[in-house]
This record gives structure tokens, C-alpha cells and sequence, in this order.
């Protein structure tokens, strides 16, 4: 399972994998509730979890209880050619289980070690190259 967590400060985003060890810890948690950062090795900081998608690519919706995949309808647009039309989709439900494959979450309390060591800045041609190596 990977987690992507970001600090809504700077706006930086990082993403880790979990390892079984601390998935176990995760699951049946909800969207909305909060998590220790030591699950990704940010001990001192807090994530609340804001949602994430199962292994099947369907979104996490906090209006679905448990851990079932629903078709409800959801709504298109505000505005604009299809403003007030509605369309069922498929969306995951609202507590983690095993079949979820990534998970979002934000910074909310920070800890002792400073943002710039847990967002490393990468230069514009390293991250391309890290890209084509894998």
C-alpha cells in the first residue's frame, strides 16, 4: 500500500510504501480520522487521512460506510453544457481495508524534524532522470 501525504503549507507532496508491519495499523481506519506519521517514518507529526483509491482505480467516497464498492450517483458539473445532470458511478467505501492501494493524507500537527528534510527538493533534470530509470 502506498501513502501520499503533502503539507498543505508549501504544498509539497511525498509518497511512501508501506510495509505490512504498518498496514496493520491503518487498517480500519476511516477517511477523516488521524494517524501517527511514524507509519511513514515521521515520527512527531500527524496525518489525517483525506481519502485514496482501491486496487481497482474507484475513488474512496466518505459518504459509504464500511468497505464495499457502491454505484451511487453523483453529480457532473455546477455549471456549464452538463450543469445539474447527475451520473452513477462506482466508488469505494470509507474505511481502509486490505483491497485499498493508495492512500492520501495530510500534514495536520508537525513534529521535530524540519519540512525541508521530509520534502527533499529534487532538481528539475533529476526527476526526469529517476523516471527513466524505472
Amino acid at each position: 500500500m502506498k501513502i501520499v501525504y503533502s503539507d498543505p503549507k508549501s504544498g509539497r507532496t511525498a509518497q511512501s510504501e508501506l510495509s505490512s508491519d504498518m498496514v496493520a495499523m491503518v487498517i480500519n481506519k476511516r477517511i477523516g480520522d488521524e494517524i501517527d506519521g511514524a507509519v511513514v517514518g515521521l515520527s512527531g507529526y500527524t496525518l489525517k487521512i483525506t481519502g485514496g483509491s482501491d486496487k481497482s482505480g474507484f475513488p474512496m467516497d466518505n459518504s459509504i460506510q464500511g468497505t464495499a464498492k457502491r454505484s451511487v450517483m453523483k453529480k457532473i458539473a455546477d455549471a456549464g453544457k452538463d450543469k445539474g445532470e447527475y451520473r452513477r458511478k462506482t466508488v469505494a467505501g470509507s474505511t481502509i481495508s486490505e483491497n485499498i492501494e493508495q492512500l492520501n493524507a495530510v500534514i495536520v500537527k508537525y513534529g521535530d524534524k524540519p519540512i525541508e528534510e521530509v520534502f527533499p527538493k529534487k532538481e528539475k533534470g533529476e526527476a526526469k532522470e529517476q523516471e527513466q530509470k524505472q
